[in-house]
């Protein structure tokens, strides 16, 4: 009996010691800091190996590209900032005038160049998106260049695989870059076979011990698509058959992705690039062929990509979404498949609900995730007291990640309304500044409306006492989620 008295003092004595290491001494935010905490005191010895696996902050420098100056990003961003600083931008971006402060946050912190002759295309079904992509692909005479958190080993991913097979055989360049986590599932038989037709395949953040990661908790969330140089791809859509709405779990797959022609895919290219060199040893120099931009019919959409990660000081695109919703004079519509904000969101949209601004957020009627979904819940309800309409979309499942303002600007990606987008993952968006682009997000939004049902206040106070418990512990733990 002593000697079990002794090991649980000592057990209790050196989680304080690793608690008060790990987590005060790494500079944690209060509410992350908390989580773990409770973690590491609920479930001793166990709560420090998920804290390893999960809980640690990314140290090091983890992208690099010496000729990255080559493009002169640095000297666009230099001279964009000095146009928006003495009013002297070009007679096509006048009517940004009154949101220059945007494209200075982004330029000044991310170096997120604006290009303003682009043509976008909207996909929200993802039997569209991927004949499109794939009549791209097929069309490809350089280089192909792809990007996905998760790649299937199924009809869709083989249909894929079957056509950058195909053009490696005609002489085409194509690299394939997945993140290990997000694509755990992929075969090596998958792998190989596109290896052995002279792909180049890279893993972002593989395990340095087979089966333990302990970079798992740092995902590259991102989904990019670059062709020729000319064509990009961005948005919320992975590779697998759910996506085309084939899972009998999911049901219809409803997101939202973009087809860019024009000189914003060179920013996409670049993030490639930079995410490409971090996963594999064959780096990509700089050529020229590969930000060829503009592909003969300019367009006149407005885009800053913008990127955020666990390497950055900034929460870039959190930050983005913060200066959307301040902004707003009239409405702001928003679908998330997670609902998670930290404080500084949560109060920027009860701010601008409070102000008399139209506040209108759509999420899922079914998870993925089952705690995120009760976390969601909670923090929807939250924002009910303040007048926001709040909508549970029916037809299948809701994984889009768009927000519109005003029916001015927008925004679509792949970071969702929580901390793991915000803090850990590796995401990308695309910032719109055409009244065309949030028009038509604006009315994707109400038709999904007519297939949701609308949460009232009535109704979220009738829920159990068994659904608030659920709530309040996944919000509680939302912040490690």
């Amino acid at each position: 009996m002593q000697v079990l008295s002794w090991l649980l003092g000592s057990v209790m004595v050196i989680n304080f010691a690793l608690a008060f290491t790990i987590i005060f001494l790494e500079r944690k935010n209060a509410s992350s800091t908390w989580a773990w905490l409770m973690v590491l005191f609920f479930i001793p010895v166990i709560g420090f190996l998920l804290y390893l696996l999960f809980g640690r902050r990314l140290s090091g420098q983890v992208f690099t590209w010496d000729t990255k100056s080559r493009l002169g990003v640095e000297k666009q961003v230099e001279e964009q900032i000095a146009s928006l600083k003495n009013e002297s931008l070009p007679p096509k971006q006048n009517m940004l005038k009154k949101y220059k402060n945007f494209l200075y946050l982004h330029l000044k912190h991310n170096d997120a160049v604006y290009t303003q002759n682009n043509q976008v295309k909207i996909f929200t079904d993802g039997t569209e998106k991927f004949n499109s992509l794939i009549q791209d692909l097929e069309n490809a005479t350089d280089h192909i260049h792809l990007l996905y958190y998760i790649i299937r080993h199924d009809h869709l991913g083989t249909q894929i695989a079957n056509v950058l097979i195909k053009k490696a055989k005609e002489g085409v360049e194509v690299r394939l870059l997945y993140d290990d986590m997000g694509s755990r599932s992929l075969s090596r038989r998958f792998i190989k076979r596109m290896e052995d037709a002279n792909i180049q395949v890279g893993a972002f953040f593989p395990p340095k011990i087979p089966k333990i990661n302990f970079k798992v908790n740092f995902r590259n969330h991102r989904k990019l698509a670059i062709i020729d140089g000319k064509i990009g791809y961005i948005g919320g859509f992975n590779i697998g058959d759910e996506y085309l709405g084939k899972s009998a779990k999911f049901g219809y797959w409803r997101d939202t992705h973009l087809r860019v022609d024009g000189d914003a895919t060179r920013m996409m290219q670049t993030r490639f690039i930079l995410d490409w060199n971090q996963a594999s040893r064959n780096h990509v120099k700089y050529n020229d062929r590969y930000f060829q931009g503009a592909n003969g019919t300019a367009g006149d959409v407005g885009i800053q990509v913008v990127s955020s990660g666990p390497d950055q000081e900034w929460e870039q695109i959190k930050y983005g979404y913060i200066k959307l919703i301040l902004s707003a004079k009239e409405y702001v519509y928003i679908q998330t498949p997670y609902f998670i904000p930290d404080e500084s969101l949560l109060d920027a949209l009860k701010i601008a609900a409070m102000s008399g601004v139209k506040i209108k957020i759509m999420i899922p009627n079914k998870p993925d995730h089952i705690f995120v979904y009760w976390a969601t819940l909670s923090h929807v309800g939250e924002l009910l007291n303040e007048g926001a309409e709040i909508y549970l979309y029916q037809n299948g499942f809701l994984h889009a990640k768009t927000i519109v303002v005003d029916g001015e600007l927008s925004s679509v990606g792949t970071a969702n309304i929580d901390v793991r987008s915000f803090r850990l993952n590796f995401e990308v968006n695309a910032f719109l500044y055409d009244k065309k682009m949030a028009l038509s997000l604006a009315e994707s939004f109400e038709k999904d409306v007519l297939l949701s049902t609308q949460m009232t206040q009535q109704l979220y106070n009738k829920r159990s006492l068994g659904i608030k418990f659920k709530e309040s512990v996944s919000r509680l733990i939302s912040p490690i989620l």
